[in-house]
């Protein structure tokens, strides 16, 4: 069955290849930013450099989040049940609360051929209620850190060579639908981006045909700062190689960005129970296709399919047992999108849509209208101890939905290797403390999951926005709890219940942002999003209750500058 599933999968992927492949020697007109029409949020772009010119343009953002969720219950930790014997269950805790980040962007241009690029955030939970027993998780909100959490992202230096670029720094990693390695900002249409992939890389991009040429080739050597897998701060060294070869004309693209990557953590640092050194080493195989058709006859419509699928194969010993030292890893995953956008600009007789169509003869151009269906794919791992790591996770960034996936099956997660990593487990045969807390948590990301991801967005005026979305999804395999597995020998959910249930539930989502443009270039946010989840069977506990449904409201206060 689940063959079944990545064969299709696949095959959407050929299918956009193929329609890329046939558009090669087309003439029509294309956006060729189709992002940048989907979702606006107001952001400025540095303007282009400029010969005998030295320039310093300082851009960024301010959010500020309002959030109030029903609260639900996760596995109790091994403290809170010494605290209270014969607790199970404990809450997340967290009902309302504010957060915040601000992003500053600086970027110095040396002329034509230099540039320096920055970024740093301030961000964290302000006021309002703390997450309890989830520390594991990349963002926990488990303490008011607001004003103390600084995060350096990005400091590089690019310089332009007559047959591409070079880079050198710390910079932002990101390919293709950004499922395996996104940079953590790119726009969604839902909910927000934060953190993401960046490394200390070497960095080379280059047209081997010539500077006009459609075909590119990059090589890249890094050290990771942070990513799903490691954090440099934390003591983990991911060193990778990467090669990416991809063809690209207008918004069309088709390719492939290879990653090879070798991970070590000494663990007597983070734990001074382990003395072991953690390694893992694997190859991500990551395909991506993307065609934008004119709609004949019609200027202004467009109709556009993406896909993105990758295969991750290796060995690790992060998630070592007293029976198996080393685990083999063989995941494989991916979306495919297909979607209608109506331009509102550029309704003129014999108009011709430029390639960058915010550059329209009459103003900016922007989608009035668009809809779009992305279905998407991630083996699970219904035997986490079996040697053979099979779960696939998308990177957090890759936002399907508010609630089941960024709130629900995140916090279970980190609840569970929160659990894992319990200092009162230390003595326990069946667990190595601290070691499964790396590859535990989903920190909002899909994993274990197919799913159906309708939207919609209405844009009666360029500063308006309406948008809808629903999520259907569904687990991969059977849902086992890791940390329940190797504490209780019980094969369950989460929750502790069948782990034959997969029926995750059905998702609603709506909102809408206002954006009034002030003066400087300054662009104010104003907004709300909301949604309400169903849940399914495998969510249900031992005795067959499943949770509350859920919902989540978030009022939301920008500032782009």
């Amino acid at each position: 069955m689940l063959r079944g599933r990545m064969r299709r999968l696949l095959a959407l992927f050929a299918i956009a290849g193929v329609l890329v492949v046939s558009r090669a020697r087309a003439e029509e007109e294309a956006p060729a930013d189709l992002d940048a029409l989907k979702i606006d949020i107001g952001r400025r772009a540095p303007p282009p450099a400029e010969a005998d010119t030295y320039r310093l343009v300082i851009h960024g953002e301010h959010q500020i989040r309002l959030q109030g969720q029903r609260s639900f219950p996760l596995v109790a930790t091994a403290s809170a049940q010494a605290a209270r014997p014969g607790l199970e269950a404990q809450s997340l805790g967290q009902n309302g609360f504010v957060t915040h980040w601000l992003r500053v962007t600086p970027v110095l241009q040396l002329k034509e051929s230099l540039s320096i690029v920055g970024q740093l955030d301030l961000t964290g939970l302000v006021v309002g209620d703390k997450a309890r027993g989830v520390s594991a998780d990349e963002t926990p909100r488990d303490e008011l850190n607001g004003f103390g959490n600084l995060q350096p992202r990005w400091l590089y230096a690019e310089y332009k060579l007559p047959f591409g670029y070079a880079r050198l720094g710390q910079q932002p990693n990101h390919w293709g639908m950004g499922v395996v390695f996104n940079d953590g900002d790119h726009p969604t249409l839902f909910g927000d981006y934060r953190y993401g992939s960046i490394s200390e890389r070497l960095l080379l991009a280059t047209k081997p045909g010539g500077k006009d040429s459609d075909f590119n080739l990059s090589f890249a050597a890094d050290l990771v700062f942070r990513d799903q897998l490691a954090r440099l701060t934390r003591g983990e060294q991911a060193l990778q190689g990467i090669v990416a070869a991809y063809w690209e004309h207008g918004a069309d693209r088709l390719g492939v960005f290879t990653t090879f990557r070798h991970q070590t953590s000494d663990r007597a640092a983070a734990a001074p129970f382990a003395t072991f050194k953690d390694e893992l080493d694997q190859i991500t195989i990551d395909l991506h296709g993307r065609v934008t058709k004119q709609v004949p006859g019609d200027r202004r419509a467009f109709l556009y399919a993406e896909a993105e699928a990758a295969y991750v194969i290796g060995s690790t010993d992060l998630a070592r047992s007293a029976a198996q030292a080393t685990t083999q890893i063989r995941a494989y995953g991916g979306a495919a999108k297909l979607g209608v956008m109506h331009l509102h600009r550029g309704a003129q007789e014999g108009w011709t849509l430029p390639r960058d169509p915010r550059r329209a003869p009459d103003g900016p151009a922007y989608g009035d209208l668009i809809g779009e269906l992305e279905i998407g794919y991630a083996s699970g791992d219904a035997d986490p101890y079996d040697g053979t790591l099979k779960r696939f996770t998308f990177d957090p960034n890759h936002r399907v939905g508010l609630l089941l996936f960024d709130e629900v099956l995140r916090f279970q997660t980190a609840r569970s290797a929160t659990a894992a990593a319990d200092p009162s487990l230390a003595s326990s045969s069946r667990v190595v403390p601290g070691a499964p807390a790396d590859l535990l948590p989903s920190n909002g990301g899909v994993f274990g999951a197919q799913y159906v991801n309708p939207t919609v967005t209405y844009r009666p005026r360029g500063w308006l926005d309406f948008k809808g979305g629903v999520v259907v999804a569904q687990a991969t395999s059977e849902i086992v709890d890791p940390y329940q597995v190797a504490t209780r020998g019980s094969y369950v959910s989460y929750r502790g219940g069948s782990p034959k249930r997969r029926d995750l539930g059905v998702e609603l989502d709506g909102g809408f942002e206002v954006r009034v443009p002030l003066e400087y270039g300054i662009t104010t946010q104003v907004g709300a999003q909301a949604g309400v989840l169903f849940p399914g069977g495998a969510l249900e506990d031992a005795a067959g209750n499943t949770i509350s449904t859920q919902w989540i409201a978030v009022g939301r206060l920008g500032l782009q500058f």
